[in-house]
């Protein structure tokens, strides 16, 4: 099996990509994107994860992340799990418009799989990229902040509420990062 998009080196930098099965515009309402936040949060204070930055847009979300003490590969599966149940528990219980359709679509996405599960939400991995050199942390995290400029949601990376843009802006954020320098 390849090793290149495997996150094997405790301590290290990785960019990572969580996205939707096709494509589907499911976090576009702030419920569920304090989801993913939340998690997150979890994962930082239980499993050992370091955030270093991140972005929720509206069909995945990116961050660059490290781990001491516990493989990012299974925290990461973790939280997809978790985050996987918690989206779909949501959808069934607010006024979702979009319901019938997205958990068609994800169970659709399930049945192409056969893993014997209903629905899936993520697409499988997590796409880790090592960032091994300060050229690859700084591009990663520029293309992180501007990912909602870019989309045209905010005209500056620091006024998109779910990215760590604000963080680095010196404003207060929507949880504690490990801040690169």
């Amino acid at each position: 099996m390849s090793e290149k998009y495997k996150a094997n080196l405790l301590g290290e930098l990785y960019f990572i990509t969580i996205t939707v099965v096709d494509w589907v515009d499911v976090l576009t309402r702030p419920v569920y994107k304090e989801i993913i936040i939340e998690s997150l949060k979890y994962c930082q204070s239980n499993k050992g994860l370091n955030v270093h930055a991140y972005v929720i847009m509206s069909n995945h979300w990116h961050a660059i992340v490290s781990s001491n003490d516990t493989k990012l590969g299974e925290i990461m599966r973790d939280l997809k799990k978790f985050t996987s149940k918690r989206l779909l528990e949501t959808i069934g219980q607010i006024n979702e418009s979009r319901r019938e359709w997205m958990l068609k679509k994800f169970e659709y996405a399930a049945k192409r799989v056969r893993k014997g599960v209903n629905y899936k939400v993520w697409q499988d991995g997590y796409h880790p990229v090592h960032l091994s050199t300060n050229e690859m942390i700084d591009q990663r995290l520029n293309y992180i902040h501007l990912n909602p400029v870019e989309e045209g949601y905010v005209y500056e990376p620091k006024h998109y509420v779910y990215s760590s843009a604000k963080d680095y802006a010196g404003l207060p954020g929507l949880f504690v990062l490990q801040m690169l320098t």
